[in-house]
């Protein structure tokens, strides 16, 4: 299992809250979006749940125990971070060879032939690396670990198209064929929506959503058309974030597509579609 627990998490940097009291549980065996604006605290999270720092109040458990100077549930767990941490003069093979002795289960086949796959040359050293061909280095050895938790912190940091689209492809097939928790931080949310299983939202700290992303997307939708038919529309409805091209509105409205609205919509002239998770994300995070 692989059951994380958040409870109670504040963090303070002096006078600044990072966290405030985020209380969250994460079942074993899921895909999670951690989403969030840059200061939000999400890499703060990701930090305390991997023992970096430690919270100002709460606590933090995986499958029952702390992970405070747990290094039996720190083994459990690996972090792909944007932080350089691996030592430069040695090459790829090398660092797959010491991996090894922090993840016993380190699978270095299946690493190689995820080199070959990305055109990754393992004799390189680390410091011969261009940043797109780290972040798959650093990929490699996250997916190669086998580690019950798999956290990526913007995991496709320059990657070109292709490699962005090998990298979810991979990660899918890890999962589907050893399933794990996983956590992915990113900011590119339209390439990671049909890879995610649940979104997990912070605001300026605080954990303000967490869903399906299937019961996300069904929970809003976007009313677009001539403006003044627009307003009337989103009269006594929810809504949050707004597009103007000159006459024109485009609206995401906070509430599932009924029959009424279908009704409405066709009156006025306007058109209902479907919210993209990136849209709608924007306008969670711009209330």
């Amino acid at each position: 299992m692989s059951l994380i627990e958040f409870k109670g998490i504040s963090k303070y940097y002096k006078e600044t809250k990072a966290l405030d009291n985020v209380n969250l549980t994460l079942e074993p065996n899921k895909i999670f979006g951690l989403l969030g604006r840059n200061g939000a605290g999400k890499t703060t999270l990701l930090n305390l749940l991997t023992n970096k720092i430690f919270p100002t109040t709460g606590e933090i458990t995986l499958d029952g125990a702390t992970v405070f100077e747990n290094d039996a549930a720190l083994k459990n767990m690996f972090y792909m971070m944007e932080r350089r941490l691996y030592p430069e003069n040695l090459s790829i093979k090398e660092i797959f060879k010491w991996s090894k002795a922090f993840y016993p289960e380190f699978d270095g086949e299946y690493a190689y032939s995820l080199c070959e796959k990305f055109k990754l040359n393992p004799k390189k050293r680390v410091k011969e690396l261009s940043t797109g061909y780290e972040s798959i280095f650093k990929a490699i050895i996250a997916l190669a670990s086998n580690a019950k938790v798999l956290i990526f912190d913007e995991p496709v940091l320059g990657l070109d198209a292709n490699h962005r689209d090998l990298f979810y492809k991979e990660l899918l097939a890890n999962y589907n064929e050893k399933p794990k928790t996983i956590i992915i931080s990113t900011h590119l949310i339209e390439e990671i929506e049909g890879v995610l299983e649940e979104v997990i939202i912070i605001k300026e700290g605080k954990l303000i959503m967490r869903k399906p992303v299937a019961d996300l997307l069904t929970s809003a939708h976007t009313v677009s058309g001539e403006a003044s038919k627009v307003d009337v529309y989103l009269k006594g409805r929810n809504s949050a974030g707004e597009e103007m091209i000159g006459k024109f509105k485009s609206v995401t409205v906070l509430e599932e597509v009924n029959t009424i609205n279908k009704t409405m919509a066709k009156e006025l002239g306007l058109e209902l579609s479907k919210v993209e998770l990136q849209k709608l994300f924007i306008s969670l995070t711009n209330i």
